[in-house]
């Protein structure tokens, strides 16, 4: 009887499975099957436009770009991707929103993604940690001989950023730390919902298909998809994101699941930052959603609190992914923030959008 009962059980779970993942996700956009197909045809091209190469930070290799302004410079933008992300995958209007703005933008892949060194002999008893992560940052700015930037990171490019301003402070000319946290191992702070991550898995269940099922047209229409899930007010571009993803598949090998481990680990192993923060002089905007049920906005507002320069930015159902739902808004601040730290530019006067900023 036993028997039957674990074969049941098993027969109803793996139903369970093949509902969840032939369940119908959010609709492509309109044509997105042509022009991924179009594309795939012929050589992937625009992806790369401005100066690559690479950096070299104690023996491993650093992938960079370094995108020129429009217009006369104001400044340089050094952007530090999310956990496991290489840097390819910055949203595309959001790098030609900085650089409309004036500004250089830098963006690296970290250690492990993209076509970064993949660390191969990596393993738990010899981890890196966030501050050998922050030291690739600073190889890429002496490669291309920056002297001072803006630093933004987005989750654990956050992590990263703080690093970077608490060892390199005289290198930093402002820090823009979205969705991130100064220690998001401390188990004082409000840890991660489980619900909305629960509902967030069972959503993603129809794109997990598109990976299982493998090959080029399915992994573009798994990101597509995942980015018309996300929601936001503009439209998902299907073919620059076809081109993102068939260059990284053909040139980089895609993602590295290796990363995601060796990125959980560098957080574990690195010493909590908020006893540091109070030494940070960098002008500073934390920006965090209020619906983020990764690193619960908690996390956002003493971030903000514990840093002397800094003010908020709390993003009305905003999640953890980026981009956020009104991403406007969201760079009309960041780029009024950089500018505060150029005494040769001034700060527009009014803000509209979904958000409740905080000065100190």
């Amino acid at each position: 009887m036993r028997k039957w009962l674990v074969l049941a059980s098993a027969a109803l779970g793996l139903a369970g499975l093949a509902a969840l993942l032939t369940r119908r996700g959010p609709d492509l956009p309109p044509g997105a099957g042509k022009t991924i197909a179009r594309i795939r045809a012929g050589p992937v091209t625009g992806v790369i436009n401005g100066k690559s190469g690479y950096a070299q930070s104690g023996g491993v290799r650093i992938w960079y770009e370094s995108i020129p302004p429009v217009g006369a410079e104001k400044g340089v933008v050094l952007l530090n991707s999310s956990l496991g992300v290489g840097s390819l995958f910055w949203p595309p209007m959001f790098l030609r929103a900085l650089s409309a703005a004036g500004y250089r933008v830098v963006r690296y892949d970290h250690r492990g993604t993209g076509a970064s060194s993949w660390m191969t002999g990596w393993s738990r008893k010899h981890p890196y940690s966030l501050i050998d992560m922050a030291s690739d940052a600073i190889a890429v700015l002496d490669d291309l001989r920056i002297a001072r930037t803006h630093v933004l990171g987005f989750s654990l490019g956050g992590f990263v950023a703080q690093e970077v301003a608490l060892a390199y402070p005289e290198r930093v000319q402002s820090l823009t730390l979205m969705s991130t946290s100064a220690d998001p191992t401390d188990t004082s702070m409000p840890g991660p919902q489980a619900w909305p991550l629960i509902q967030s898995a069972i959503a993603g269940f129809p794109l997990l298909r598109y990976r299982l099922l493998g090959g080029e047209t399915n992994l573009v229409k798994e990101l597509l998809a995942g980015l018309v899930a996300q929601g936001g007010d503009e439209p998902v571009d299907v073919e620059e994101w076809t081109r993102i993803v068939l260059y990284d598949l053909r040139e980089r090998n895609g993602l590295n699941l290796r990363a995601l481990l060796q990125h959980h680990v560098a957080v574990a192993v690195t010493r909590s930052r908020y006893p540091l923060l109070g030494t940070i002089t960098a002008p500073t905007l934390v920006i965090h959603g209020n619906a983020d049920a990764f690193l619960r906005i908690e996390h956002g507002h003493r971030l903000a609190a514990a840093i002397p320069s800094a003010s908020g930015l709390w993003l009305e159902d905003a999640g953890h992914p980026f981009p956020y739902p009104d991403m406007p808004f969201v760079i009309s601040a960041i780029t009024s923030h950089l500018a505060t730290t150029n005494p040769y530019l001034s700060r527009p006067a009014g803000r509209s959008g979904s958000g409740h900023h905080d000065n100190k």
